[in-house]
C-alpha cells in the first residue's frame, strides 16, 4: 500500500483521506468499538498525527491477492516508545475499506489512549463537520 504509506510519511492527510472508502471501518488499538465511516476515520488519523512523535514505518507486508497489507511502525507518545502495525484491506475499487491498528507494549497503548482521549471531543466534532459537508 505504497500510496497510503507515502501519504502518511509525507504528512499529507488529504491524500490519506482520498484513499479511504466511504464505508471504511477503523478499528482502534485502544477502543473496543470500531468506527465506521470516512469522516470519523479521517478525523482520527488527523488526531493521531498530533500525538505520535518520531513516527516511521519499518516494514511493509502484503497478502497474496494484493488487497491485504500490513505496515509495521515505531513511534513515541508522551515519552513512551511503541511499536505498531496498520492492517489495511482494500475494496474492489482499490480504496481502504478496513484499517485496523494494533500497538504494543501496554504502556505505549495506555499513553496513546490517554493522548487520543484528551482530544476526542475535537475529533468527533471534526468528523461531524466533515460528514455534514459531504452530505
Amino acid at each position: 500500500m505504497r500510496a497510503f504509506r507515502e501519504a502518511v510519511e509525507a504528512g499529507d492527510l488529504d491524500a490519506v483521506e482520498a484513499l479511504l472508502a466511504e464505508d471504511v471501518v477503523f478499528t482502534s488499538p485502544v477502543v473496543f468499538k470500531p468506527y465506521p465511516g470516512k469522516a470519523i476515520t479521517a478525523a482520527i488519523l488527523r488526531g493521531v498525527v498530533k500525538v505520535f512523535e518520531d513516527f516511521r514505518y519499518e516494514r511493509e507486508l502484503g497478502g497474496g491477492d494484493g488487497r491485504d497489507h500490513a505496515l509495521v511502525f515505531t513511534a513515541r507518545v508522551g515519552g513512551r516508545e511503541l511499536t505498531g502495525c496498520d492492517f489495511i484491506h482494500l475494496n474492489e475499487a482499490g480504496l481502504i475499506d478496513e484499517l485496523t491498528v494494533m500497538v504494543r507494549p501496554l504502556s505505549g497503548a495506555q499513553a496513546l489512549a490517554a493522548a487520543m482521549g484528551a482530544q476526542f471531543a475535537d475529533i468527533a466534532q471534526e468528523a461531524e463537520t466533515r460528514s455534514a459537508a459531504a452530505s
